[in-house]
């Protein structure tokens, strides 16, 4: 069966941009390798570090970017406190060229890294008697120092290694060594040629930590941050010297006059004295006419003005050169808003998530650049500096160089007080520790607690705390007034009428004729039952019980008997007095007599009705 031929929609391109349409017909990159690809690396950083020089978007990029990944230094701290005093003295002089400290040296470090593409840190040991707290030192090299050098055979290149842009590599791809020029190529004339196997000097690559980004597998040599945005960096200070050079010809306010010569030009002509020339012209021949603030001048028949009409810097100017800076910044990794200071329309919401994500690249750069390549090496060869001059034991350097904890410098606060709160928030839910908190600063916790200790020391020495109030005095006892006796109910007074009234109505009718006997008897009466209410209470206790008297016919007069039985007033409001008169009315008297067989009276039955 015959083979089908492939059609042409069998073998077009899948994606548009491995094809040969029109709109990428004209791009032809070159495949290359990640070696291949640096060809004209030196170039390129002659360009970079230009551009750092002489241009503030370049110079503005490095300086962010150092102060960023750095800011006051790496610290390096330990558990173990014994070996961060021994440390911090020997960062002290730790620079091979006696001009920067350690931490110094890491942001010459980085600035050199991001001027041109890469930085070389070598170790510099030194004699046991010299006067360093620990006998190396720390040299930093430009990465010209490195000539970009293929060979395969070179003077003293061991067999089977080769020399890879500066870099020998033995037979398993791995590095062995770096060869380096004895002094810079580009203070001398040893940049314009190649490198002669007696300027060059081999150093063993445990002796040297090669910082730069990989963004290759296989990358030898770094390429500058600048490389990607360099064309537009050139391109927008191109562009702004043209704007200036217009605006300072628009500045340049210039006229011109015309006329037209008269028939009899030459016998009106007015001529200057001592050059001869027309009066209107200068010394050198040239005709002028000068302006000055406030003249007014007529012009002769036939003469015209006509003023110089220079082009603008255009409304777009400022729109064009923000677009453009703000792709030079996405280029070199930097936010816009951070290396122009344009924070024109940004929300403190925006500009909070900008700086986070910028802040978690910047940690990316810290953790897998810097420390390990720099920061890292230098403990490891102060350790071994340590041992060999007798300052700490293998054992000591040993836990040294494993538990060594590097600090970079913290963050600033965005917002001060939600970053806080939630900082605290987080530590009381569990969620991450104090001293990791005080980490992230940059801080040391131990030092944060003792410097808390000692600054409450001295200000408790210094100031102390104000004497604290004397306590309230204790409330006088009031006098225990004694518990009172059982009290008997409270009398209901509609109740105690009608006792009253059936009281009188069992008396026999003689004692009921009896006016004073019977009001003694009502009196009496009364006093038993006013007897029997509670006893009146103290003064300074207050009863708020208020008994209203309740509609009963009592009439209550000024005492006309004398009673020697003194009865307080109650708080029920009744005043009791020995007269009383009740109003009975009209009444009809029923009396049964019971006898027996001898005539005695065995039972007397006495009925009272009201006849009204």
């Amino acid at each position: 069966m015959p083979r089908r031929k492939p059609t042409h929609q069998s073998v077009q391109a899948k994606y548009e941009a491995a094809g040969n349409s029109r709109r990428v017909a004209k791009w032809q990159p070159t495949s290359s390798g990640p070696i291949r690809a640096t060809a004209g690396l030196q170039k390129i950083r002659d360009r970079s570090q230009d551009a750092v020089r002489n241009d503030w978007a370049g110079s503005g990029t490095v300086q962010k970017w150092t102060t960023t990944l750095v800011g006051t230094g790496i610290v390096t701290r330990w558990k173990n406190r014994k070996f961060e005093p021994l440390y911090r003295r020997w960062a002290r002089d730790a620079d091979a060229d006696g001009v920067l400290d350690l931490y110094g040296l890491q942001a010459l470090a980085v600035r050199t890294w991001f001027g041109g593409g890469e930085c070389f840190i070598r170790e510099r040991p030194r004699p046991l008697g010299a006067p360093l707290a620990a006998p190396v030192q720390v040299q930093l090299l430009e990465p010209e120092m490195c000539p970009l050098l293929d060979a395969t055979a070179w003077p003293g290149l061991p067999e089977g290694h080769e020399i890879r842009q500066g870099i020998e590599i033995n037979r398993y791809g791995r590095r062995v060594a770096y060869w380096f020029y004895k002094a810079h190529p580009g203070d001398g004339l040893m940049n314009a040629r190649q490198a002669r196997p007696d300027e060059l000097v081999r150093v063993a690559a445990s002796m040297v930590r090669h910082m730069f980004e990989v963004k290759r597998p296989g990358q030898l040599r770094g390429v500058p941050e600048l490389a990607g945005v360099l064309a537009r960096i050139r391109s927008s200070a191109d562009f702004e010297d043209n704007v200036l050079d217009r605006q300072k010809l628009a500045n340049l306010f210039t006229m011109f006059i015309t006329r037209q010569l008269p028939d009899k030009f030459l016998n009106d002509l007015e001529l200057n004295p001592l050059t001869g020339l027309p009066a209107m012209w200068d010394d050198t021949g040239n005709m002028m006419a000068t302006l000055e603030p406030g003249s007014s001048m007529e012009l002769r028949p036939g003469e015209g003005v006509q003023f110089a009409n220079p082009p603008e810097a255009g409304t777009t100017y400022s729109e064009y050169m923000r677009t453009l800076h703000m792709g030079t910044a996405t280029g070199s990794g930097m936010p816009y808003e951070l290396l122009s200071g344009d924070i024109k329309d940004v929300s403190d919401r925006t500009m909070r998530v900008v700086i986070n994500e910028f802040r978690r690249f910047a940690e990316q750069r810290q953790w897998h650049t810097i420390i390990p390549n720099m920061v890292q090496p230098c403990v490891e060869w102060w350790a071994d500096a340590m041992v060999l001059s007798g300052q700490l034991t293998a054992a000591e350097a040993a836990e040294a160089k494993d538990t060594c904890r590097h600090s970079p410098h913290g963050w600033e606060y965005i917002h001060p007080v939600q970053d806080v709160e939630g900082k605290l928030k987080a530590i009381e839910g569990g969620l991450t520790s104090r001293d990791a908190e005080i980490a992230r600063r940059g801080d040391d916790p131990v030092v944060v607690d003792e410097e808390r200790a000692e600054s409450a020391k001295r200000q408790a020495r210094l100031m102390p705390a104000p004497p604290a109030p004397a306590p309230a005095p204790a409330p006088a006892p009031q006098a225990q007034l004694p518990a009172p006796a059982a009290q008997a109910p409270a009398l209901d007074p509609v109740r105690m009428v009608e006792s009253l009234s059936a009281f009188v109505s069992a008396m026999r009718p003689e004692d009921r004729a009896d006016p004073s006997a019977l009001a003694k008897i009502v009196a009496d009466a009364t006093v038993a039952i006013v007897a029997g209410l509670p006893p009146p209470q103290p003064v300074n206790i207050q009863n708020h019980t208020h008994v209203q008297p309740t509609p009963v016919n009592v009439e209550v007069a000024a005492p006309t008997i004398e009673n020697h039985t003194h009865v307080q007033p109650t708080p029920v409001n009744v005043e009791v007095t020995p007269e009383v008169k009740v109003d009975l009315g009209t009444r009809k008297t029923t009396t049964d007599i019971s006898r027996d067989g001898s005539g005695e009276i065995i039972k007397v039955v006495q009925i009272e009705k009201s006849v009204d």
